[in-house]
């Protein structure tokens, strides 16, 4: 913007995504129009705005007549967007290894001291902006606008698992990792990164805790029983 000033409408969504990140605002937590207007002294148009962002990159949910929620991913969901954010992470790294410079590896390095030290200040918005920055400057460097258009938002809508449903206290992606897949690509070993980033990718996946999904808890887990393990009713 001109001003260099945020705007009404991005410091609303700014405020929300935070908030999911920090966990103030979990799943299914409704957002009633009139009341985001009182809180941040804006009117109904910036509020929409927002709202229709959030709706896009996958972290509310827009019901008709029935006004905006923060948004539930399932189980399910949880593994369409994991396995395409692999597919789409595996190309790009797989790019960056063969068009990154030298200079673009440097500035990459001191963006990760950035998250090292926001991690040590425990920093948590800055840790998970700068954790998710990191991905999305190897996209940069892929040189693919497609594919990084993909990546922006499928990490989206996993900032909003990971903030809403990864044990608190662990970070949005480790800080190591993210070292090692750099020191490959500063190799042009695509190999060697595609290896750490694909291990990296499934570890966060594993550490989310889809049992306090919805619909994770029906009544054959509640029971005990393991559908896939069912006879049929004789």
């Amino acid at each position: 913007m001109k001003s260099g000033k945020e705007s009404a409408d991005a410091r609303v969504y700014r405020s929300i995504f935070e908030g999911v990140l920090n966990r103030r605002l979990a799943p299914g937590t409704k957002l009633p129009e009139p009341e985001l207007c009182a809180l941040f002294g804006v009117g109904r148009a910036a509020v929409r705005r927002a709202l229709e962002k959030l709706a896009y990159d996958g972290i509310v949910v827009l019901r008709p007549n029935r006004g905006a929620v923060i948004a539930q991913p399932t189980r399910e969901e949880t593994r369409a967007i994991f396995e395409a954010r692999r597919s789409v992470e595996r190309a790009l790294v797989e790019l960056a290894a063969e068009r990154a410079s030298a200079a673009d590896i440097a500035a990459l390095r001191g963006q990760l001291d950035e998250e090292h030290e926001a991690m040590h200040r425990f920093d948590q918005p800055s840790w998970a902006r700068l954790a998710s920055a990191f991905h999305l400057r190897i996209a940069t460097l892929a040189g693919n606008a497609i594919l990084e258009h993909y990546l922006s938002e499928l990490i989206s809508r996993c900032s909003l698992i990971v903030g809403a449903y990864e044990p608190a206290g662990n970070a949005p992606c480790e800080h190591d990792e993210h070292t090692a897949i750099l020191d490959h690509l500063e190799a042009r070993d695509a190999a060697g990164a595609i290896a750490h980033m694909m291990a990296h990718l499934r570890s966060l996946e594993a550490r989310i805790e889809t049992s306090r999904m919805p619909g994770a808890n029906g009544l054959a887990h509640l029971l005990g029983i393991d559908p896939a393990q069912r006879t049929a009713v004789e």
